[in-house]
C-alpha cells in the first residue's frame, strides 16, 4: 500500500514539473546551445545571410580583435563598479531597515525601494539622461554635471539595480538574531566590531545573492548604455550593434559568448559563499 502510494507521488510529482522542465530545456538551453552552434557560422560578404559551414574565425576575431578585448575588460569593470556602488549604498540601508527602523518606517523603505521596479525601464533611464544633462537639472542645481559617459553609465546602472541588492541584504540582515548582537553588547564590543565581527560574515551570503544579479544585469546592459554612455562601448551594445546593424549574427554570438563564460565563473565563484541559497 505504501509502495503504490510513493508510486503515485512520484507520478503526480513528474506531471507537475514535466512543463516547467521541458520549457527549461527546449526553449533556455536549447536557445542557448543554437547561440554557440551559430558562432562557429559565417556570413557571405554579397547577400549577408547566414553561411552554416563550420569556422572558426568569429571566436578567432573575438579572442584578438583589440577593440573587443578593450570593450570586454570595460564591461567587467563597469559590472564590478556598479556591483559595488550597490553594495555600498544598500548595506546601511537594509541595516537600518531591518534593525533600527520602526515597523511603519520599514514598511515605507520597503515599498520605496521596490516601487521603481514597476516603472518602465526605458523611463528611468531617459530621467536619468535629463537629469545628467550638461543643461539638465543637476548642472542648475550643483553647476556640474558628469554628463554623458562612462561616469553616467555607472551611476545609472547603479541607480536601475539598487533594489536588486537592497532586498536580499535586508532578508540576510533580518534573520540574524537580535540576541546575537544584545550578546556581543553585553561583552563590551563596539558597535563597528559587532558589525565586523558578527554580522558581515552572517550578511555576506546576502551580499553575494544581491551581487549575482547587479553584476550580471550590468554585465548584459545595452539600453542605459546607448542611452546615457555617449560614446563609451560596452560588450551589450557591440553585440547589439553587429546583430542589428552591422547583420552579423555569428559574430554576434561569438561575442554574447564573453558574457556567458563570465556569468557562468561568477556564478561559480558566488556558490561557495553560499550566495545561491540567499537567491
Amino acid at each position: 500500500m505504501a509502495a503504490g502510494q510513493g508510486l503515485t507521488r512520484r507520478v503526480r510529482l513528474a506531471f507537475l514539473l514535466a512543463p516547467p522542465l521541458t520549457w527549461l530545456v527546449v526553449a533556455y538551453l536549447g536557445s542557448l546551445a543554437v547561440l554557440l552552434v551559430s558562432a562557429f557560422w559565417s556570413t557571405d560578404e554579397f547577400t549577408g545571410a547566414v553561411v552554416r559551414t563550420f569556422t572558426g574565425d568569429n571566436i578567432v576575431r573575438v579572442l584578438t580583435d583589440e577593440v573587443f578585448r578593450i570593450a570586454t575588460l570595460r564591461t567587467l569593470a563597469v559590472a564590478a563598479t556598479v556591483t559595488v556602488c550597490c553594495a555600498a549604498l544598500a548595506v546601511p540601508l537594509a541595516l537600518y531597515m531591518a534593525k533600527v527602523a520602526s515597523r511603519r518606517v520599514r514598511l515605507a523603505l520597503v515599498v520605496a525601494v521596490t516601487t521603481p521596479l514597476w516603472a518602465s525601464y526605458l523611463v528611468k533611464a531617459y530621467a536619468w539622461r535629463m537629469l545628467l544633462s550638461p543643461a539638465g537639472p543637476l548642472s542648475w542645481a550643483t553647476g556640474f554635471t558628469p554628463g554623458y559617459g562612462l561616469v553616467a553609465t555607472i551611476i545609472t546602472l547603479t541607480y536601475l539595480w539598487l533594489p536588486y541588492m537592497v532586498m536580499p541584504v535586508y532578508a540576510a540582515f533580518e534573520r540574524v538574531p537580535d540576541s546575537l548582537i544584545d550578546a556581543s553588547a553585553d561583552l563590551g564590543s563596539s558597535d563597528l566590531t559587532t558589525l565586523r565581527l558578527i554580522l558581515a560574515p552572517l550578511v555576506f551570503p546576502g551580499i553575494a545573492a544581491g551581487s549575482i544579479f547587479t553584476f550580471s544585469l550590468s554585465l548584459g546592459d545595452y539600453i542605459a548604455v546607448t542611452i546615457v554612455g555617449g560614446k563609451t562601448q560596452m560588450l551589450g551594445n557591440i553585440i547589439y550593434g553587429q546583430l542589428v546593424t552591422a547583420n552579423n549574427q555569428p559574430l554576434a554570438a561569438a561575442l554574447s559568448a564573453i558574457p556567458l563564460v563570465a556569468i557562468v565563473a561568477y556564478l561559480l565563484a558566488m556558490r561557495r559563499t553560499g550566495a545561491l541559497e540567499n537567491v
